[in-house]
């Protein structure tokens, strides 16, 4: 597919950076931004929430059944610590 595309100056400039850094051509550099971009794309909210899930698994304390049984032990710590009174 061939694309003609206008762009302004501050982004003509940004891909002579790139080609300097990188020794790219311009069609490398627009096919390796699509890629970035179409990657970045690609991850669902369902996806983000996975990773975020990932990242902090582990990291908290306490029951495991924490978030379910939460009243319970509330009661619990209520009671031992005014019954030690």
């Amino acid at each position: 597919m061939r694309i003609t595309v206008r762009v302004d100056a501050s982004y003509e400039q940004k891909i002579k950076a790139i080609q300097q850094r990188t020794h790219l051509n311009t069609t490398d550099v627009i096919k390796q931004a699509i890629d970035l971009l179409y990657e970045k794309a690609e991850l669902s909210g369902k996806d983000k929430n996975r990773k975020l899930l990932d990242k902090l698994s582990g990291i908290g304390h306490g029951p495991k059944d924490g978030s379910v049984n939460y009243k319970h032990y509330i009661a619990e710590y209520i009671d031992e610590k005014f019954d030690h009174r």
